[in-house]
């Protein structure tokens, strides 16, 4: 049907006070991109633990109306290997080799399990797009900030990175471009006669003022939203194509080194920025409102 089949690996909390929106807005947006086929999204653990994050995911789903949507119950701690989510993902990839696309926007275990039970699991895989990883300190509100995605389970980050064949990095980094206000937010989503609206913003306002209270910033950034824009227009992007010299034991705080020379490098990515501001946030408000939500509790 021409359309492009995707699965969504996701740590969605949206909706948990205390915890980051980004993942539910991430499959928001895919859900509203015509072009994309979400055939199921795969839970872990990261933004909280993967029993919370898969109940929670569920809830969102059928929120959402899209009771359609299956979702499958990942590994719970690095290096859990057999689960529901790593079955799925390694027969996806089978099923439909050279055309299923990733979306990982939480711990990277699930892609791991995949790989255990299929080893042409990256290869078949025509490609994956990561929110993660920091390729120079992540400063925020003048202070460092810990990686949240990599480090959660290095070796699964490490394989994944060094075994696509086609491997985007939203890097934290990159994600501070573009910080998106609670002022923005309510000039931009002003229909609430819209589900997708209201869900908007009702249900981040919590995040925002979480992001006040302790960091003094007047909003929040979309770290999960924008790999999702990047994996359906990479054309609102730059894209570097960057050699890393990638380990183990850097990947335990999420940092990826750029190679100094060739014969050190052990993978080549793609490491995606943002090229105009207003435009990516155009495309992300758009896109967002083509989501057809029917009643908002």
């Amino acid at each position: 049907n021409g359309m492009r089949k995707i699965i969504h690996d996701c740590d969605c909390t949206f909706g948990i006070n205390g915890c980051d929106v980004d993942d539910g807005l991430a499959l928001l947006y895919l859900l509203g991109d015509p072009e994309a086929e979400v055939l199921g999204v795969t839970t872990t653990y990261g933004n909280n633990t993967l029993e919370k994050v898969y109940e929670n995911t569920k809830k969102f789903v059928k929120k959402i109306g899209h009771d359609e949507l299956r979702v499958y119950k990942g590994g719970a701690t690095p290096g859990e290997t057999e689960s529901e989510a790593a079955h799925y993902l390694a027969e996806m990839a089978e099923k439909y080799a050279g055309e299923l696309e990733i979306l990982v926007t939480g711990s990277v275990t699930n892609l791991y399990g995949a790989w255990k039970h299929n080893p042409e699991f990256f290869h078949q895989v025509k490609s994956i797009v990561l929110m993660g990883g920091t390729t120079e300190p992540l400063i925020f509100a003048k202070r460092e900030m810990d990686e949240l995605n990599f480090s959660c389970d290095p070796l699964a980050t490490y394989a994944t990175l060094t075994s696509g064949t086609d491997v985007a990095v939203i890097t934290g980094n990159n994600c501070l471009k573009v910080l998106f206000t609670r002022e923005e937010y309510e000039r931009e989503l002003s229909d609430l006669s819209k589900g997708v609206v209201r869900l908007s913003r009702n249900e981040t306002h919590y995040w925002v003022d979480k992001n006040w209270d302790e960091y003094g910033i007047p909003g929040y950034y979309n770290w999960d939203a924008i790999a999702a824009a990047y994996m359906m227009h990479p054309e609102l992007f730059e894209t570097q194509i960057v050699d890393m010299q990638l380990s183990t034991e850097k990947l335990t705080k999420g940092r990826m080194i750029l190679a100094e020379d060739e014969a050190k490098k052990n993978c080549t990515l793609k490491i995606p920025v943002i090229r105009d501001a207003d435009e990516f946030r155009r495309n992300l408000y758009d896109t967002w409102m083509n989501v057809k939500i029917e009643t908002v509790k």
